[in-house]
């Protein structure tokens, strides 16, 4: 069964610098595509970054604030996040998904529970 697990929230001061983690386990793939989202209070959720085999993509609102990496393992998501404000706070979520190499096949959208970043002026 696959699992996200998140981790790295938590409250700081507007201008932080918090590296949020997702470690990913069970899963029967050789490759996929990792991501951020995030979702406000009382909106929707919205792309943050993303990472394949490819290149790292990141929405227009985090670009330059921003970093996503994958750690040796692959396995493991980062995104560090710099220069925080508090349009910043919501819950983030990881995501696995994309497509394997293996199988030939589609992966589903597979989610974490998400870490909460409350960012305080």
């Amino acid at each position: 069964q696959v699992q996200l697990v998140e981790s790295g929230g938590g409250s700081v001061q507007a201008g932080g610098s918090p590296r949020l983690s997702c470690v990913a386990s069970g899963y029967p793939y050789c490759s996929f595509d990792m991501s951020w989202y995030s979702q406000a209070s009382r909106k929707d959720s919205e792309f943050v970054a993303g990472i394949d085999k490819h290149a790292s993509y990141y929405a227009d609102s985090v670009k330059g604030r921003f970093t996503i990496a994958q750690g040796n393992a692959k396995n493991t998501l980062y995104l560090q996040m710099n220069s925080l404000t508090p349009e910043d706070t919501a819950m983030y979520y990881c995501k696995m998904g994309g497509y394997d190499d293996c199988s030939g096949s589609p992966i589903p959208n597979y989610w974490g529970q998400g870490t909460q970043v409350t960012v305080s002026s």
